[in-house]
């Protein structure tokens, strides 16, 4: 738990400005929070209380619950867990190698127990309220934006004959776009890195062609 740190002088407190704190190590414990209740059922006081720090600190520093579930996403989005989906399509050759990768990667990543179990960005955004919409569109954007991915480079597949003609990319990016979806729920209810690993050659089976 982050605990802030006593401001240089006590005049300096009076005057309202928030204390210091290590930006990081508050923002791990708001990540952790968020990813294990997701957005909706994680209150300010739960968060200030896994933080350390006060409501007004919170305010001050990140402007109110929706901007530090933000930086939280940006955060987690660099982050091993986070970033594994990107960087399997920016490193390898092949799309089939790429996917596979990600996958795999996500059967052992999802259920570690080093971290709430599943994906934040797919997790967080279970039964989120109509006043925060915009918070529920910010999830679907991001959802959104990885199947933008996952067409583009099976584009690319298909116009390099890594793919059978007629093979809708859409289609293909929706099909794998789902399967992690369903295996990070599937993680979330327990299913171990075994168990996931079997959905992702399975997955994998269904690639088209050879």
């Amino acid at each position: 738990m982050a605990v802030e740190k006593a401001g240089a002088t006590g005049t300096a407190a009076k005057r309202g400005r928030p204390p210091a704190f290590d930006r990081a190590a508050v923002l791990a414990a708001a990540t952790r929070l968020f990813w294990e209740r997701g957005y909706q059922a994680t209150s300010v006081g739960e968060l200030t209380g896994a933080m350390g720090i006060k409501p007004g600190s919170l305010y001050a520093a990140f402007g109110d619950k929706a901007a530090l579930f933000r930086e939280v996403v940006e955060a987690y989005g660099s982050s091993p867990a986070g970033e594994f989906v990107a960087v399997a399509l920016a490193e390898e050759a092949s799309a089939r190698a790429a996917f596979a990768r990600i996958l795999r990667e996500a059967a052992r990543i999802y259920p570690d127990p080093a971290h709430p179990a599943g994906c934040l960005v797919i997790s967080a955004a279970v039964n989120i309220a109509a006043q925060d919409e915009e918070v529920a569109e910010f999830l679907r954007g991001l959802r959104a934006a990885n199947l933008r991915l996952f067409e583009e480079r099976l584009a690319d597949a298909g116009r390099l004959g890594e793919l059978p003609a007629g093979v809708s990319p859409a289609a293909l990016a929706r099909y794998f776009g789902a399967v992690l979806q369903g295996m990070s729920q599937r993680a979330r209810d327990g299913a171990d890195a075994a168990e996931l690993a079997a959905t992702a050659e399975l997955a994998l089976a269904a690639w088209p062609g050879p």
